[in-house]
């Protein structure tokens, strides 16, 4: 099959979504990022099944990560924490459960930020990969990070990766 007769196969599906916002400073007030991701999946059909703000510990993530995949969730898109300061320990947490890293979407992303930011792009560790038959997607924080995943690279191709995974 073609990828176009992929993503004609994969249109109608309605995916069981997590989102986990990885701060220690955000509230669900204060979280426009999480809200954008909700707000997106939401108005491309898909189910929110859980929403929580993290902090950005990697055994608190790592654990967060085992329920999803347990709970048969389709795909988990974490916000904040993939960069390089001290406190940025989101990457490290996921990179580590990734049993098939899918290295192109970080690729991607940087490019397509450093077109927005510069070269302050190669700072981020943003990852996506699978695990178990669970999609996992590591972006950074801000809103406008988030918002040029979503939009850019995650929603156009999100049902075809998933069907990918379930094995059809």
């Amino acid at each position: 099959m073609s990828d176009n007769s992929h993503r004609e196969s994969a249109r109608n599906l309605t995916l069981r979504c997590a989102i986990v916002t990885c701060s220690d400073t955000r509230t669900a007030e204060t979280d426009t990022s999480g809200a954008y991701i909700r707000s997106t999946l939401e108005e491309h059909g898909h189910d929110v099944s859980s929403y929580e703000i993290v902090k950005d510990d990697p055994q608190q993530i790592t654990e967060l990560l085992k329920r999803y995949v347990a709970n048969r969730i389709d795909v988990v898109l974490l916000n904040g924490g993939t960069g390089i300061s001290r406190r940025d320990n989101t990457f490290d947490a996921v990179a580590g459960m990734l049993e098939k890293s899918l290295p192109g979407f970080g690729e991607i992303f940087r490019v397509l930020s450093y077109e927005d930011i510069g070269a302050a792009s190669m700072l981020s560790r943003a990852t996506a990969g699978v695990i178990g038959k669970t999609l996992v997607f590591s972006m950074p924080g801000s809103t406008g990070a988030v918002r040029l995943a979503m939009d850019k690279l995650i929603v156009p191709d999100l049902k075809h990766i998933v069907w990918e995974i379930s094995g059809h």
